[in-house]
């Protein structure tokens, strides 16, 4: 009940898989283009489609640390969902910067945010509510080079105890990483989860993404 329109279908959900489309440019002369996303099912059925919005100078300077607005769409063409990240800091020497995202749904009205917290080690993460209220933790590997395997970011509890979930990058093979730089990410959570905090899962995803791996060899 009560629930944004258009995120219905994810209170069904308790595996939300990312499949970046590979872009033939990007591909064949290295240039930045705005990344477009299928989000399934896990039975590969397309729920959702996104479309990362930002300038070309963003994209090809600023690349792991460009801000962005990420429209998500349903399979009618209804926007859902839009992910808003500013420009901030990509580094544990600047804890008073660091990366904050926040996720709206329906587009307008915010839904939680996504939130880094300093560490000199691990990649960590607060996922909060549209109150600002913490909900749940994510918490990444030391390496995230997965050499040859799937890396996975922990989706805990507030008190980093227990594990509830996870988004796992998928390492896909040599050649569809080293020369599409295609990402693939799988999101695992309680079925029962808030659709709201779901979604910002979603925006926590890209996040991952362009922090960790969009100028990688990912798994090399």
């Amino acid at each position: 009940h009560n629930l944004p329109p258009g995120l219905e279908y994810l209170s069904q959900l308790d595996r939300i898989i990312i499949h970046q489309q590979v872009e033939l440019l990007e591909a064949i002369l290295g240039t930045e283009t705005c990344s477009k996303y299928e989000i399934k099912n896990h039975l590969g059925q397309r729920v959702y489609f996104a479309v990362e919005e930002n300038g070309c100078f963003d994209r090809n300077l600023c690349s792991p640390i460009r801000s962005f607005t990420i429209r998500i769409a349903d399979n009618s063409g209804r926007e859902v969902i839009t992910v808003n990240r500013p420009l901030r800091c990509n580094s544990c020497w600047f804890p008073c910067f660091l990366q904050e995202l926040e996720v709206q749904s329906p587009p307008g009205t915010v839904a939680g945010y996504v939130v880094q917290n300093w560490d000199p080690f691990l990649p960590k993460f607060t996922i909060q509510n549209e109150s600002k209220e913490d909900v749940l933790k994510i918490i990444g590997p030391y390496a995230t080079c997965g050499c040859f395997e799937d890396v996975d970011f922990e989706v805990k509890a507030l008190n980093e105890m227990s594990t509830i979930g996870k988004i796992s990058k998928y390492w896909s093979g040599f050649v569809n990483n080293v020369f599409t730089n295609t990402a693939n990410f799988g999101i695992q959570v309680p079925v029962d989860l808030d659709v709201r905090i779901k979604a910002v899962m979603i925006g926590a995803c890209f996040l991952i993404d362009l922090m960790f791996f969009e100028n990688s060899l990912d798994g090399l």
